[in-house]
């Protein structure tokens, strides 16, 4: 049997260069997110299907098209997670959190989603988020935005990125609009795209969100849903805006801008970028009052967002900080026990040690040059005679002797 010795489609090989950029955003994520409250979480990277069908929304193109599901060995209908907040939220119902609010997390990790493959979008993609539940406050969706922005902030990416921000009003505002919306756009039923045709069937205000350019061109003169605000929704989008000005964070309001699941009300926002061609949202999120009492769970509100760290990977390319590194060379197989000794000792102080096990001298210096190492200790026979050990600068070549009692504070003293 031929094995397919490539990696499944939709899906990367992260190497060392990748995973090093990822855990530097993770890592500066995480600590601006810390200054905000949020805490570290994580769920399961599966889940019950049901958690995902109840609150994505049957109609929307996660479920209908892109989850990856499957019964295990027990008969129970299982789901990989195509995104963060449903599990997060299902674990606060599970471990009796409800309690504990106002709850603010901070989570990162794989996601999964049958789509076509393409430029900053995969198979299994691998996100950060937060989430804050237990307020109605518009100063929590300030805060929140407010993160994200400083986020980007801190990875040198907020120049290149702005912030559209709509209102999607509550439950009854939508209702009316969408009655609206679907009026206009039958008019123009023939000339949609194929997908918009679906999507005015089961979910009409997913058309607002139409990269198609005949959708775009026909979106022009469709109703606007602010216009179907109640008083209530215009005053949060006014007082939410009026938070960002006094921050001085700058927005667009995108009228057609729309969530595509189910579970949003009132604010939703994204950060978006040029520089990824058609996957330009970085960040995308919004507020979500009814999804706990959706799931089962208290009449909980909450707010927050997602972001895709193969897209803000893209975008960053942190240059990796070199650590300085000493290859140890033991000359003779009776000398490994010592060299590693040596090894052992200086890792112990948080130095980077390479052995250079195998090969002749050259061919292990050059191995040595190959890892960018600083310095190698050669220590052989001849070496251990004289209780020395010859250390060579792999930049300059030049080397030295140190006797072994030494060798420790000099290696320390010439990393400096």
């Amino acid at each position: 049997m031929n094995i397919k010795l490539q990696s499944v489609r939709g899906t990367h090989d992260h190497l060392p260069e990748t995973m090093y950029n990822f855990n530097n955003i993770i890592s500066k994520a995480e600590k601006i997110s810390s200054l905000y409250g949020f805490k570290p979480m994580a769920t399961p990277i599966f889940e019950f299907s049901n958690i995902f069908k109840k609150t994505l929304g049957e109609s929307s193109d996660i479920v209908t098209k892109e989850m990856y599901t499957f019964n295990d060995k027990g008969g129970e209908e299982i789901t990989l997670r195509p995104e963060g907040t449903a599990g997060i939220v299902r674990a606060i119902i599970s471990n009796g959190l409800s309690q504990n609010m106002p709850f603010k997390a901070f989570y990162h990790g794989p996601m999964f989603r049958y789509e076509r493959p393409q430029k900053g979008r995969l198979r299994q993609f691998h996100q950060i988020g937060i989430e804050l539940l237990g307020t109605t406050s518009e100063q929590a969706d300030i805060e929140v935005i407010a993160c994200g922005n400083n986020i980007l902030k801190e990875l040198n990416i907020k120049d290149t990125s702005n912030l559209e921000i709509n209102s999607l009003g509550n439950i009854s505002n939508r209702k009316r609009y969408i009655k609206k919306l679907t009026q206009y756009l039958d008019s123009f039923k023939d000339q949609l795209s194929i997908d918009s045709k679906k999507r005015l069937i089961k979910n009409p205000l997913r058309i607002l969100d139409s990269k198609s350019e005949e959708d775009i061109e026909i979106l022009k003169n469709a109703p606007k849903l602010i216009e179907y605000l109640d008083d209530e929704s215009k005053n949060n989008f006014k007082v939410v805006l009026e938070g960002l000005d006094n921050l001085s964070i700058t927005y667009n309001i995108n009228h057609n801008l729309v969530r595509g699941l189910d579970y949003y009300n009132n604010i939703t926002f994204e950060f978006v970028t040029d520089q990824l061609g058609a996957q330009s949202a970085i960040i995308a999120g919004g507020r979500y009052d009814n999804l706990m009492k959706q799931m089962g769970g208290p009449d909980i509100p909450g707010v927050g967002w997602a972001a895709g760290l193969e897209r803000l990977s893209l975008l960053t390319k942190i240059k990796e900080m070199k650590k300085k590194i000493i290859s140890i060379i033991p000359i003779g197989e009776k000398n490994h026990s010592i060299c590693l000794k040596l090894a052992q000792e200086l890792r112990n102080k948080n130095i980077s040690i390479d052995m250079a096990y195998s090969g002749n001298l050259k061919k292990r210096l050059k191995n040595a040059n190959k890892i960018s190492s600083n310095f190698a200790v050669i220590i052989g026979d001849e070496e251990i005679k004289y209780n020395i050990a010859i250390i060579r600068n792999l930049e300059t070549g030049i080397q030295e002797k140190i006797t072994l009692k030494n060798i420790i504070q000099h290696i320390e003293k010439i990393l400096i």
